[in-house]
């Protein structure tokens, strides 16, 4: 970052961790690992602006579409969570288990939930059409009702 190099965060999920951003913000503005030992000192570890600036504006330059997405701007994709708690007011520890509530894509809700959950879209399939999915669910997931 000193040397001016471009820089953004991302996710080579599920590899080696998980699509949730937050963890990874948290380790980079905590220092700390999944194990809560701090493993970066002070000096390496990222301000929450600067976390959250990695995470979305950042990776615009990458993707070659700055002016694009990455900002709550005019003209930039709608694009956006609302998230269930203020993410620069929450304890550093509890940044790992911030959600969203609400998120848009192009413009249109993809997710909602909580106060929101009226506006939640209807369930995607589940894909392929011999998935186990529909009949036992996802991990993690409520199972399905077998009774119709």
């Amino acid at each position: 970052m000193a040397s001016g190099v471009p820089l953004a965060a991302g996710t080579d999920a599920t590899r080696v961790s998980s699509y949730n951003p937050w963890l990874a913000i948290h380790w980079a503005v905590s220092g700390k690992g999944r194990g809560g030992d701090v493993i970066w000192q002070a000096a390496n570890r990222l301000s929450r602006e600067e976390a959250l600036r990695h995470w979305t504006s950042a990776g615009a330059w990458f993707s070659r579409e700055q002016g694009k997405k990455g900002q709550i701007k005019a003209g930039q994709f709608a694009d956006l969570a609302v998230l269930d708690r203020d993410y620069f007011a929450v304890p550093e520890d509890e940044i790992i288990n911030l959600e969203a509530d609400l998120t848009f894509t192009g413009g249109k809700v993809v997710h909602a939930k909580g106060p929101f959950a009226s506006h939640a879209p209807a369930d995607l399939p589940g894909l392929p059409d011999w998935s186990p999915v529909p009949m036992f669910g996802a991990p993690g997931a409520p199972k399905p009702s077998l009774v119709s």
